[in-house]
């Protein structure tokens, strides 16, 4: 019998809500890169708008598209040609294809003990939320605000709290003259594919994008949000492997990042968010998709503009609660105490660090775990 495959598509305001609730990481990195970068911004948000779309006609649930956030870092701290980007799309592509056509990622999806995926889905949910209270910063009267207004519509789910809580953001930016995010001297008309990296710009980003990101997608793109797909899901997410999902981002990133997209991936921070504000079928990810793609193709830079005026404190509280629904899941709360000091080492490493360290820290940790515990057993005679 085939595995289940979603649903069908629920077109509501909730799901609407939905969609816009990972808005906090997507637009803060697009927009970064836009500017600091010089990526040209039709082809980055037709990039998004195309892969939202393909995910949720395939997968049929709200399974998330981000910017990959290693990639989005090294380009706002140190920088990076237009060439340079697309090449570490395509070479980033080519590896996560390789992985899922072969199998291999599911080989590591089964090495990974509970206690760290919880670790690391905890460590992952905190430094999501440390980014968060940056956003929250820029504007606190405004991040307050909408916060509280956040945690109130809590006791209304129903309404679309995502919706309601953006649209109160740009309200409270106009009356209090705080002004969106800055995006300088872009041309919002540009439409222009990167030219063929040199050499050099190939070895500057494989050492400096490509291996700091694939460890972030095998842990955080693949392997957790088939996982926490199947928290959310059950049957219906049978279809979410660390195999479809390796595939999904990788064609996506070969076949998109030479046109001029910014490298992306699936996320388990995304699909938290998705899921906290009301996505519950593959409506919310095709809303976002045709959202992006009106965004990208409107005349003028009309659609640049509009999202540039959402105020990062407004995003910032909308990625706080998404944070707080990766990290606080029930996996936490049932492990043994034993588990503990397995998954504090996960996150406190995956926070300072990265995951793939905090993976590594956190199994070592659980053999000692193991170790420690055959010795008591033995001990105690048990």
């Amino acid at each position: 019998m085939p595995a289940p495959r979603g649903e069908k598509f629920i077109f509501t305001l909730r799901e609407l809500g939905g969609a816009l609730g990972d808005f906090g990481t997507l637009l803060p990195l697009t927009l970064g890169a836009i500017v600091v970068v010089g990526l040209a911004p039709t082809p980055a948000l037709l990039g998004f708008a195309v892969f939202y779309i393909a995910t949720a006609l395939y997968y049929r649930l709200p399974i998330p598209v981000q910017p990959m956030k290693a990639v989005a870092a090294v380009l706002l701290t140190a920088g990076m040609t237009p060439a340079g980007l697309a090449a570490s799309g395509v070479m980033i592509g080519v590896a996560l294809l390789i992985l899922g056509l072969t199998g291999w990622i599911t080989r590591l999806a089964r090495l990974v003990p509970q206690s760290v995926l919880a670790g690391l889905q905890l460590g992952l949910g905190l430094a999501l939320a440390l980014v968060s209270l940056e956003l929250m910063a820029t504007a606190p009267a405004i991040a307050a605000a909408i916060l509280v207004l956040l945690l109130a519509l809590l006791l209304a789910p129903r309404y679309p709290a995502a919706l309601i809580a953006l649209a109160a953001a740009v309200a409270l930016a106009r009356v209090l003259d705080v002004p969106g995010m800055d995006l300088g001297t872009v041309s919002p008309a540009a439409l222009s594919i990167p030219a063929l990296p040199s050499l050099a710009e190939m070895e500057s980003a494989f050492s400096l994008l490509v291996l700091p990101q694939l460890s972030l997608t095998l842990t955080n793109a693949v392997l957790l949000t088939a996982l926490i797909a199947g928290d959310y899901f059950g049957d219906r997410a049978a279809h979410v492997t660390p195999v479809r999902l390796s595939i999904t981002s990788g064609l996506a990133n070969l076949l998109l990042t030479p046109l001029g997209a910014l490298p992306m991936c699936h996320g388990a921070g995304g699909l938290a968010a998705h899921y906290r504000f009301g996505a519950r079928s593959g409506a919310a990810p095709l809303f976002l998709g045709l959202a992006l793609l009106v965004f990208a193709l409107l005349p003028a830079g009309l659609g640049l503009a509009a999202l540039a005026a959402i105020p990062a404190a407004g995003l910032g509280a909308l990625l706080l609660m998404a944070s707080g629904e990766l990290a606080l899941t029930k996996r936490l709360f049932d492990c043994r105490p034993s588990c503990w000091p397995v998954i504090a080492v996960t996150a406190g490493v995956t926070v300072w660090i990265d995951p793939f360290w905090g993976l590594l820290a956190g199994s070592c940790a659980e053999l000692v775990r193991v170790a420690a515990v055959r010795v008591l057993r033995r001990e105690s005679g048990i």
